[in-house]
């Protein structure tokens, strides 16, 4: 992974040192708090509900067992004992002090972390492939671009204040784990037919209030100009974006306003007038970046069958171990090895991508001992080691069992993707770890979700849709109603390369509603069900009416009987 060099290290200790002086000054009295407010928001310091939330920046996803254990240190002396992974592979910790919260910068900046730009109108975290250098399916692998782009846009003066917050993510293989159609500018990495690397550029995705899908605005950006075309990009938002309406801000307005071909042309004409004084990226700065991204020390390996791995397994282990490898494992580039996921759902009762301090120290020795020290992070809440020998395998899933991280549910209903909602954000208009809590109960059954197969369920717990119940095949979005909390069903969202937005079913339902609605659309899939279809597969052969039909018929039949 990529190590801080002089500059690096230089910029996160001065800020950590500005920032120091900042919070001393909020806290004898002479920084009011709205000045403030933008300061520590730069800092990636929210002040919630109940105490001061801090959101740590996980550039593309990536961490070493050093900083996760300074992360589960941080958790466990400043925090209530675990961390939350959020969508866009940040952490965040909810029950900080303010008068810690330097000290806490301090901790981060010794092992090469930091909180900038993970809060404000500016470029935030840029996301990834949670399995790329690996991943079997790679044409590019992102990371050393993802880097790059990354030091681009730390604290660049001219996008330090744009109409919106602005979220990028990069895909380099054939299927998108990244997402990048329900993105800001969403970037594809390819081979052209002389083994060059081009981009491909997507812009206008995003979900929130108005959920809409990217536009293809460039095809084949030689990669050295991806800093001047996005320069250029990045000029037309900050000029034409709607300043004037916060729910209009977002490039996806503007990129519909105009259409994409009128927006195309509107950055193609400033790339003509500013490019010539936009350095590009060279291939020594690409080289030496892309010397933290080099392959670790591989053994020479042959790849094992599933049986074979399978039988080194305990007898009475075997069925579990089975299942695990089946939803919990990706084939990897590399023979002899593959990735596994580390599920952060549905453990010991904890909201879906929480890690306690000891389950994280616990990740971190297995990386260690496993897979070269390294962890990803995904934008589905839970942990990679990418880099596992398959003949070690048995052996990581029974020290994942002690510590119930191997919950073998990776893609199935209970594998939910949540924000923190009511019970944290300042924003939330309802709760949503409550609603995840008791869908999983309901669900608890692992071979009935088995056969249910792939299905996904996101939650957020309002408009803003940090859980991204948009692209999920069931969505469940907060909303209020005269103070009342009251949640709005999705169905047939997708991610991936049929990434889709869903569609409200009808009228919301109470919170004691829910696990009995999710139920009944269960049901609708099963009647209609063919062979083995996914729920997406169900939804898109026979639509919407089915499942609102009945789910609306049996709320009415059940309000009869009452």
């Amino acid at each position: 992974m990529y190590q801080y060099d002089e500059i690096d290290q230089a910029l996160v200790d001065a800020r950590v040192d500005e920032f120091r002086n900042q919070v001393e000054r909020r806290l004898d009295g002479s920084l009011p708090e709205e000045e403030f407010r933008p300061l520590r928001l730069q800092n990636g310091l929210y002040l919630q509900r109940h105490a001061y939330m801090l959101r740590v920046a996980i550039p593309y996803g990536i961490l070493s067992s050093r900083q996760l254990e300074q992360l589960a240190m941080i958790a466990n002396r400043y925090d209530r004992g675990y961390g939350h992974f959020t969508t866009r592979q940040n952490i965040q910790f909810n029950w900080l002090k303010l008068e810690e919260s330097p000290e806490i910068l301090a901790y981060l900046a010794k092992v090469q972390m930091h909180a900038i730009q993970t809060s404000g109108n500016v470029v935030r975290n840029i996301t990834s492939d949670p399995f790329a250098g690996v991943a079997h399916d790679e044409q590019v692998d992102p990371r050393p671009i993802c880097e790059l782009l990354r030091q681009w846009s730390t604290l660049h003066p001219e996008f330090a204040f744009l109409p919106r917050k602005f979220k990028i993510a990069i895909n380099g293989a054939t299927y998108d784990r990244a997402v990048i159609m329900a993105h800001d500018v969403g970037l594809l990495l390819k081979k052209d037919e002389h083994q060059k690397m081009t981009v491909d550029i997507y812009a206008g995705g995003g979900m929130g209030r108005t959920p809409l899908l990217a536009s293809l605005v460039k095809s084949d950006l030689p990669w050295q100009q991806l800093p001047s075309y996005l320069n250029a990009l990045l000029r037309v938002y900050n000029r034409y974006g709607r300043r004037d309406n916060l729910y209009k801000a977002r490039i996806k307005i503007l990129v519909k306003a105009l259409g994409a071909t009128q927006f195309s042309k509107e950055v193609e004409d400033q790339w003509i007038v500013s490019r010539d004084r936009s350095a590009d990226f060279t291939d020594s700065e690409l080289a030496r970046v892309a010397k933290s991204f080099t392959k670790p020390a591989y053994k020479s390996l042959s790849n094992q069958t599933r049986e074979n791995m399978i039988h080194q397994s305990s007898a009475t282990a075997q069925k579990a171990f089975s299942k695990w490898l089946e939803r919990n494992t990706k084939e990897h580039q590399v023979s002899g090895y593959i990735s596994v996921v580390v599920s952060l759902k549905n453990h010991q009762g904890s909201a879906p991508g929480d890690a306690t301090s000891e389950q994280m120290m616990a990740v971190a020795k297995l990386a260690q001992e496993f897979s070269f020290s390294e962890i990803r992070v995904t934008h589905e809440q839970n942990l990679v080691l990418a880099d596992v020998e398959q003949s070690r395998l048995f052996a990581l899933y029974q020290e994942l069992t002690q510590h119930s991280l191997a919950r073998s549910n990776i893609g199935l209903l209970t594998d939910m993707i949540v924000c923190p909602g009511g019970d944290f954000c300042s924003l939330a208009n309802a709760k949503s770890l409550p609603i995840a809590a008791a869908i999983a109960e309901q669900y608890d059954n692992l071979d009935y979700l088995y056969d249910l197969g792939n299905l996904s369920i996101n939650i957020s717990g309002c408009i803003n849709s940090c859980g991204h119940h948009h692209v999920a095949n069931i969505g469940i979005l907060g909303v209020d109603k005269d103070g009342t909390e009251w949640y709005q069903i999705t169905l047939g969202g997708d991610q991936g390369n049929d990434t889709a937005i869903g569609k409200v079913i009808g009228p919301s339902f109470s919170a004691e509603q829910i696990p009995s609605v999710i139920a009944q659309i269960i049901e609708v899939f099963e009647q209609h069900r063919l062979a083995q279809e996914a729920f997406i597969e169900t939804y898109q052969r026979i639509g919407m009416e089915p499942f609102k039909e009945f789910v609306y018929q049996k709320a009415e039949r059940d309000v009869e009987h009452v």
